[in-house]
């Protein structure tokens, strides 16, 4: 399931959820395609999250839980990440407000890369991406939009089917899918690389734990015309 555009519309400029966007696609962009692969190695290997490193590291390993979170590996690592932050981080901020959304990201990231740095304890595997912090974002969005739908292309075989279906099966049936990987991965893959599951619900968990410390109780001071889909 690819989700395209939700129905809640935001009342404010999502100025932080814009400028994230734009810090993580920059880097990949203007930093990391320049590199060659040893030095993407290396770049990875000293700003990524090393479980190993921060078990024994200083100030230095534990910087790198939040360097980490500006990284990624590929093309569909960063376009699916930035693409679920488009859709649904703009309407969180929007509830927060910049400065509290900030943080809320940033707490979100930071448990979700200590979360899968004990799962996978003594890895030297390298964890990066921002999907940690983005998992937060997505069960702040279901708390706060419980009633909101999105509008989802759904591939059966070769063709393209869209839906409009209620966000909070969309969610619940990603984090399902994401305890479910993570529970198959602790027999071992875990530390041999690929998707950081427990990360994802490290972050989703400390969104919905902590959604309401971040939620303005005033409602924006201006409006943004951001009419971006309605149903009928």
């Amino acid at each position: 399931m690819i989700p395209l555009i939700d129905t809640a519309r935001t009342r404010s400029f999502p100025l932080v959820n814009w400028l994230l966007i734009a810090a993580n696609v920059g880097i990949f962009v203007f930093f990391e395609l320049g590199l060659s692969d040893r030095q993407l190695g290396r770049l990875i290997n000293t700003y990524g999250l090393v479980p190993a490193a921060l078990a024994s590291g200083g100030p230095r390993a534990w910087l790198t839980v939040y360097t980490s979170m500006f990284l990624h590996s590929g093309w569909l690592h960063l376009l699916g990440n930035m693409w679920a932050l488009f859709i649904f981080g703009d309407n969180v901020e929007d509830r927060m407000g910049s400065f509290r959304y900030l943080l809320f990201y940033l707490v979100a990231g930071t448990v979700a890369g200590l979360t899968q740095s004990f799962v996978s304890a003594g890895s030297h595997v390298p964890l990066i991406g921002a999907s940690g912090a983005i998992a937060g974002v997505l069960a702040a969005y279901l708390v706060l939009y419980p009633g909101a739908r999105v509008l989802t292309l759904i591939l059966f075989l070769i063709l393209p089917f869209f839906l409009e279906i209620p966000a909070l099966f969309f969610i619940i049936i990603w984090f399902a899918t994401q305890f479910f990987d993570g529970v198959v991965s602790l027999r071992g893959a875990a530390a041999q690389g690929g998707v950081a599951y427990w990360a994802h619900v490290g972050g989703f968990i400390t969104g919905l734990l902590v959604v309401w410390l971040f939620v303005r109780r005033s409602p924006p001071k201006y409006a943004w015309p951001q009419d971006r889909y309605r149903t009928s």
